[in-house]
């Protein structure tokens, strides 16, 4: 599609998602769900995940140089999960623009926020295939900078017990903690405690400088785990 062929509701679009594209079919197949034919989003959005998932850490890896690995992956849940993505979805008016099947029209698919998220991914992956990674990644950057920049390290205290609301809320059993291994001398020792849960595949450890400071931090762990899965 050239640039003089595209409609003014396609011009506003790209002006909100940050980016104009070379290709217009990637933009047009981002925007197609599955239910619409053959040349939907699904592949667009795989890869817009994993850029998203990399955009996301690296901001939060340097933005918090002294958090642990659980506290980033707990921050980078809270940031790529499908609601937030889908209020990123609103905020790009992302539904008006969606091609559906007949269904998901009718049902109100456009306003779903599973729809609306996986959306968002996939425009990701066309701006990647469209521009390369370098524009790519400063989308998306864009799009996440509200979020980056009011995102805290949350107190720990809670993990444990915000896993045990999630798996009861899936009728799941409990989790259950395991000492696995105490290491270095009395004055300075390091506790490593598994999470085990079900729905994972492995149990999640966690290490700390405390007991109750492993045991939250595999609990991060294993609810960030569960919540990708």
């Amino acid at each position: 599609m050239k640039a003089a062929t595209v409609s003014p509701q396609w011009q506003a679009l790209e002006s909100r998602i940050g980016h104009r594209f070379e290709d217009h079919h990637l933009l047009r197949q981002a925007l197609t769900h599955r239910s619409a034919g053959r040349d939907n989003n699904e592949r667009l959005e795989f890869l817009g995940d994993s850029l998203v998932n990399h955009v996301v850490a690296a901001q939060l890896f340097e933005r918090f140089p002294d958090a642990s690995e659980g506290q980033l992956t707990r921050l980078r849940s809270k940031l790529v999960r499908g609601t937030f993505l889908a209020s990123l979805g609103r905020s790009l008016a992302l539904a008006e623009c969606l091609v559906l099947g007949a269904g998901e029209r009718k049902s109100g698919g456009r306003h779903r926020d599973g729809i609306l998220a996986d959306t968002v991914e996939a425009v990701a992956g066309a701006v990647l295939l469209d521009a390369g990674y370098m524009t790519a990644a400063s989308v998306v950057l864009a799009w996440f900078d509200e979020g980056l920049n009011t995102v805290e390290l949350d107190d720990e205290k809670d993990s444990k017990t915000r896993l045990q609301e999630w798996l009861q809320a899936r009728n799941a059993a409990l989790p259950s903690y395991e000492l696995r291994e105490v290491l270095g001398p009395d004055h300075a020792q390091q506790f490593e405690v598994a999470c085990h849960a079900e729905g994972l595949g492995s149990a999640c450890v966690g290490r700390g400088s405390s007991r109750r400071h492993a045991e939250q931090e595999a609990a991060t762990l294993a609810l960030a785990a569960l919540q990708d899965g």
